[in-house]
C-alpha cells in the first residue's frame, strides 16, 4: 500500500463515525435525491460506487437498481456503510475493500460507475478515470461529482488550506481537466453542472478532527478575508454569527461510446 493511500485511510478512519452527520450539507437527502434523479438509473442497472466512503450514494439508489457495489480503501468507512445498509434492510448491496487505481473487477461489468468527492484525493487523475472506464459497459454512464478548483490565481492557497485541514487532500481540479478526460475516452456528455453547497466552517473542520491550533489558523484566514484582508479561494461569509463558505461542486455524467 503506498504512502498516499495510507494518509487517505488514516484521515477517513477518523471521519467514518461522523461522516454522515447532518451538520454537513453534502450528506443531506435533498442532494442525494438530486444526484439520483440526474443519474436516471434503471431497475436493470448494476452500479459501482468508487471510493464510496460509507456508500451514501449507493445506498440511496439501491432500491431502483439490480445491485450496488461499494468500493473503498478504508475499512472503517465500509463498516459504517454496511451497518447502515443492514439497518435499512438493503439486500442488493456489497462492500469491497480496494483502491480506485486498481479496481478488482473485470472489464465492462457495470452499467453505472459513480464517484463523489474523490478526485481531489488522487495524486493523478488518469489512472482512476482509466480504471472506471475499463469496468464500465459500452453505453454505460460514468458519474463524477467533485469540488471545482478555484480560479487559477487562488488555486494554490485554496489547496494549502484544504491540506491543512486534511492532509489526504491533493488538489482540486478544474472543469476543463475533467472534461478533457471524458473527451479523450470518447464520452458523450449528458450532464455538466455546477452547484454551490453551503458548508459551516466549524463542522467542516470537526469532521476531520482538525487540531485546535490548525483550526485557529484556518479560522483566522477566513476572518481576515471577510474583513477584506487577503483571499483564500473559499469566499467565506458570516451567517447567524458563524463562518460559512460555499463549496463549488461539479456534476458530470458521460455516456461511454
Amino acid at each position: 500500500m503506498n504512502y498516499k493511500i495510507e494518509k487517505v485511510k488514516k484521515s477517513f478512519s477518523l471521519q467514518a463515525e461522523n461522516f454522515e452527520n447532518n451538520d454537513m450539507n453534502f450528506s443531506k437527502q435533498e442532494y442525494l435525491d438530486y444526484i439520483i434523479k440526474k443519474t436516471d438509473v434503471k431497475k436493470t442497472d448494476c452500479v459501482l460506487e468508487v471510493a464510496a466512503g460509507t456508500c451514501v450514494c449507493g445506498r440511496s439508489l439501491a432500491s431502483g437498481v439490480t445491485s450496488v457495489t461499494c468500493l473503498d480503501a478504508t475499512p472503517e468507512m465500509l463498516i459504517v456503510g454496511k451497518r447502515a445498509a443492514e439497518d435499512k434492510k438493503i439486500s442488493n448491496i456489497s462492500f469491497v475493500e480496494g483502491i480506485a487505481e486498481q479496481l478488482p473487477f473485470a472489464e465492462g461489468v457495470f452499467d453505472i460507475v459513480m464517484t463523489r468527492l474523490t478526485f481531489h484525493h488522487f495524486t493523478e487523475m488518469r489512472k482512476p478515470f482509466e480504471e472506471m472506464n475499463r469496468v464500465l459497459k459500452a453505453g454505460g454512464k460514468l458519474v463524477i461529482i467533485d469540488m471545482e478548483a478555484a480560479k487559477k490565481e487562488l488555486r494554490e492557497i485554496e489547496d494549502y488550506i484544504e491540506t491543512l485541514r486534511d492532509n489526504s487532500h491533493v488538489k482540486n481540479r478544474s472543469k476543463d481537466e475533467f472534461l478533457s478526460l471524458y473527451k479523450e475516452y470518447g464520452y458523450e456528455m449528458l450532464v455538466t453542472e455546477s452547484a454551490q453547497i453551503p458548508v459551516e466552517l466549524s463542522a467542516w473542520m470537526n469532521l476531520t478532527k482538525t487540531q485546535t491550533e490548525i483550526k485557529r489558523k484556518i479560522t483566522l484566514q477566513m476572518e481576515n478575508e471577510i474583513a477584506g484582508l487577503g483571499q483564500t479561494g473559499f469566499f467565506p461569509y458570516k451567517k447567524n454569527n458563524r463562518i460559512y463558505f460555499d463549496q463549488r461542486w461539479l456534476m458530470m455524467i458521460g455516456k461511454k461510446g
